[in-house]
Formats: structure tokens, C-alpha cells, sequence
């Protein structure tokens, strides 16, 4: 049913991922929105194709994208979009190639779609929930299928490489972690999980956002794993902050039940959840 949706989502990411390649390869200037909140001439032009083609295309649709500060509110609509032109801002600035487009939509006030485009490496992960996931890599398409790991202390976690905070290591000791990987990206963090490089990824921290999360759950949950928040609940966007105030906790299903209990856990010592 959302054929001409994925197509053109997918069509859009790959076209932005052109404008961040083209800065990406000069000497471009780095501004701050805030602290540690860095932004580029490429998260705002890519930002503002992405929104300029979704209104074009879906009209009657909402918008909520990163670089609009305009477009906080879906107002009510049936289906909105999430849009983060370039998801690891840090990465793209650092230039190791750990930034993506992401392009979610959402209805009823739940993730159904979901684009991540790596232009770097040109891969690009798209999922709808119910139907499936795949990568595009090489010029070759394959469906996407989570792990079957499900003892806690074989999986392996996939790590944000620009910061770690010490309730990542708590987390990492009460599961009984040994296998780590690093990524930029919430994006390719959840990819990675899809493709079974990965099993798990946890974010004990509420500064994501609801842009963040859209693309990748939908494309997570596709692959048939599962995304919620540190306690376990599923996101509901357009309804509620637009922060993800209680985390992400990213799993293929064969282990979430086992890990769930220490995230919450952690989180809750934290503050984030009940």
C-alpha cells in the first residue's frame, strides 16, 4: 500500500545524499544551534530539498524536519513525515563517512515507513513495518532479517562513536556484554542490526529526537526486530514531545524480553523512566 511512498523516499534520500556528498567534499564552515549542537550549509540544503519534494509530492501530508523549526507540529494529520537531513552531523564534519538521510512516515501516529541512505558507502536501508526490510548495496538489492541471538552475553552492541556515557557502561556490565561495535548514526546503528552486524543498540539519554527514531524503527521492525523506548513502549509520534524523553532501546526480538528489565532498570536510575 505505500509502494509510491517507499520509491519516492527512497528517491529523495539518495538526491540529498548527492547535495551532502557535493559540501562533504570542500571546506565547508561548521555553525552551533546550541552546545555540542553543530550544523552545516549541507544539513540545511538537503534539509530544505527533502521538505520542498515531500510537499510537493504528499500535499495533504505533515512534515516535521530537523532543520524546519517552522514544522513542529503535524496538526493533527493522519500521516506525517520525519526528516533528519543528515543524521550524525559530527560524523559528516569529522568526514568518516558515518552520516545518513533519514525520511520516516508515520500513521496513526506510528512508524510504517523508513528510509537511512549512507551516501558515503551508498547504502541505503528501507523498510515498511509488516512487510519487510532490504539494503540497496552494490547495485544489488536483499532483504533484511534481525538476528537469532538471543543470550545476553553473546550479542554484540552497536555503540555510538562520538560519546559514551557511563549508563552505557552500566548497562554494558549488568547484561554481561563482550562484543561492541561503533557507528554514527542512529540510522546505520539500526541497519546494522537489521543486517545482522549487529544485535542490539540502547540509548540511555532523552536528547534524540522523534526524527531520529521514525525511519529506523520502521525499518527495524520490518526486519523483524523490535524498537521502543527504555521501558519497553512502542513510540507514538505526533502525539506527546517531540524528544525521545524516555530513550531507544533497539533489539532483534530473540533478545529483547532478556534485555529489556536491565534497560529499564538503568534508565530509571537515570530518570527517564518509571
Amino acid at each position: 500500500m505505500l509502494k509510491r511512498e517507499l520509491q519516492e523516499a527512497k528517491r529523495m534520500a539518495r538526491e540529498a545524499g548527492d547535495i551532502l556528498m557535493k559540501i562533504y567534499a570542500t571546506d565547508f564552515s561548521v555553525a552551533y544551534k546550541g552546545v555540542r549542537d553543530p550544523v552545516t550549509d549541507a544539513d540545511k540544503q538537503a534539509n530544505s530539498f527533502l521538505v520542498a519534494e515531500l510537499s510537493r509530492l504528499f500535499p495533504e501530508d505533515a512534515i516535521i524536519a530537523e532543520e524546519s523549526p517552522e514544522l513542529r507540529d503535524d496538526g493533527g494529520a493522519a500521516r506525517c513525515w520525519y526528516v533528519d537531513p543528515v543524521d550524525g552531523t559530527k560524523e559528516f564534519i569529522s568526514k568518516n563517512g558515518e552520516f545518513s538521510v533519514m525520511i520516516g512516515l508515520a500513521i496513526a501516529h506510528e512508524s510504517r515507513l523508513g528510509v537511512v541512505y549512507q551516501p558515503a558507502k551508498d547504502k541505503l536501508y528501507s523498510g515498511i513495518v509488516g512487510e519487510g526490510a532490504w539494503l540497496e548495496e552494490a547495485g544489488q538489492e536483499r532483504a533484511l532479517t534481525v538476528s537469532e541471538v538471543a543470550t545476553p552475553s553473546e550479542l554484540s552492541l552497536v555503540v555510538s562513536r562520538s560519546h559514551r556515557s557511563e549508563s552505557t557502561d552500566t548497562f554494558v556490565k549488568r547484561v554481561g556484554i563482550h562484543k561492541e561495535s561503533k557507528s554514527g548514526s542512529v540510522g546505520l546503528k539500526v541497519g546494522l542490526i537489521a543486517e545482522q552486524v549487529a544485535d542490539l543498540y540502547v540509548h540511555i539519554s532523552d536528547r534524540s529526537m522523534k526524527w531520529d527514531a521514525c525511519g529506523p524503527e520502521a525499518i527495524l521492525r520490518g526486519a523483524g526486530g523490535r524498537f521502543t523506548d527504555l521501558a519497553g513502549e512502542r513510540f507514538r509520534y505526533g502525539d506527546g514531545p517531540l524528544a525521545n524523553v524516555g530513550g531507544i532501546l533497539a533489539s532483534n526480538a530473540a533478545a529483547f524480553d532478556a534485555v529489556l528489565p536491565d534497560a529499564r532498570e538503568v534508565a530509571r536510575a537515570e530518570g527517564l523512566v518509571d
